[in-house]
C-alpha cells in the first residue's frame, strides 16, 4: 500500500499538498482583481476534514500572502510558518535559512535562502519531500539588464542552489515568469539541472497558463518530470508506492457527486540497476531509486 497527496494548484504561486489528515498551504494568493473564483477558494469549513494545519508564507509580497488566510485561524487550528523577517503569533514559527523544525510527528520543514525577500521550504510530510520555492529564482532581465547585473545574479541564485545540491525533491513548485523576456526559465531549467527533483510544476506565471504548459513540454527531461497546471483550482493526485512507482493522475477541478475524477493518468515506473543515461536529459518516465530516510 503506497501513500496517495493531492496537489491543487490555486492561483500565481498559491498550493496545497493534502495527505490523509494533514494539508499544507503555500503562499496562497486570491490575485489582484479576485481572479481565484468562490468555487476555487480555499475554505475554513473545507479545513475542518483536517487534523494538521500548515499555512506556509515564504516572504511578505502581496503576491504571495493574502490577508485570508488569517481569518482560518478563528474557526480551525492553524500552525503559520513564516520567513524570520515576517511577525507572527503564537500561532506561528518563524524561520531563516537553514533552520530546520519538527512541525509534528509527520511533518518536519528546513528554510532554505531566495534571491529576494524571505526563503525557501523544504518540507517532509510522510516521507514525501515537497519543495515551493517562493521567489527563489534567477531574476535576469535578458533583454534590459546589463552583462554585469545578469552575472551578479547569476552568482547570487547558483549559491543558494548548491545549499539545495543532494537534497531528494519529490515534488517541485518553481518560478518560470515570462515578464522576465528572453530566458525567462533559465533559473527553473537550471535548477532541475543541479537539484533534480522528481516532479517540477511551473507557477509565478500570472496569468500565462500557456507558458506553463510550452515550458512543461520542453522541459521535462531523464532526471524530472515537469507537469503544467494552468487551471485556477487544477488538482493531481500523486500515488507514492512502495515498490518505488509513482502514478501522477489529473483530476477534475470541481467533481460532482458520483462524478468519476480521473481524466488523465500516467505512470512513471522506477528503474533500477546502472543506467548509462541517469545523469542525460533524454526523456524518459519519472523515477528515482533511493528512499528517504
Amino acid at each position: 500500500m503506497g501513500l496517495e497527496m493531492t496537489v491543487t494548484h490555486y492561483y500565481h504561486s498559491g498550493f496545497s499538498v493534502a495527505c490523509d489528515d494533514i494539508i499544507l498551504i503555500f503562499d496562497y494568493w486570491l490575485g489582484e482583481e479576485n481572479e481565484l473564483r468562490d468555487s476555487e477558494q480555499i475554505t475554513a469549513a473545507e479545513l475542518e476534514k483536517y487534523n494538521e494545519i500548515y499555512v506556509f508564507i515564504s516572504h511578505e509580497h502581496i503576491d504571495h500572502l493574502d490577508p485570508v488566510v488569517y481569518t482560518w485561524r478563528d474557526q480551525v487550528p492553524v500552525m503559520y510558518i513564516v520567513s524570520s523577517d515576517m511577525p507572527v503569533g503564537t500561532r506561528g514559527k518563524r524561520m531563516a535559512p537553514g533552520e530546520f523544525a519538527r512541525l509534528s510527528e509527520n511533518v518536519s520543514v528546513r528554510a532554505f535562502d531566495s534571491t529576494d525577500l524571505g526563503v525557501s521550504f523544504l518540507v517532509d510530510i510522510k516521507g514525501i519531500r515537497v519543495f515551493h520555492a517562493g521567489d527563489l529564482n534567477f531574476w535576469h532581465w535578458r533583454d534590459e539588464s546589463t552583462a554585469a547585473d545578469i552575472a551578479e545574479a547569476e552568482e547570487e541564485y547558483t549559491k543558494v542552489l548548491h545549499t539545495l545540491e543532494g537534497q531528494d525533491i519529490d515534488v517541485c513548485m518553481f518560478p518560470v515568469d515570462p515578464r522576465q523576456g528572453g530566458m525567462y526559465d533559465a533559473g527553473a531549467n537550471y535548477f532541475i539541472l543541479t537539484v533534480k527533483p522528481r516532479l517540477m510544476i511551473p507557477m509565478h506565471y500570472f496569468h500565462r497558463g500557456d507558458i506553463a504548459m510550452e515550458f512543461a513540454r520542453r522541459a521535462r527531461c531523464r532526471t524530472t518530470e515537469v507537469l503544467a497546471m494552468p487551471g485556477y483550482g487544477d488538482r493531481i493526485r500523486l500515488s507514492f508506492h512502495e515498490d518505488g512507482d509513482t502514478e501522477i493522475r489529473y483530476v477534475s477541478v470541481h467533481p460532482q457527486d458520483g462524478e468519476e475524477e480521473v481524466t488523465q493518468s500516467d505512470e512513471f515506473p522506477i528503474e533500477s540497476g546502472n543506467d548509462p543515461f541517469a545523469e542525460s536529459d533524454m526523456p524518459v518516465p519519472l523515477s528515482r531509486d533511493n528512499d528517504h530516510e
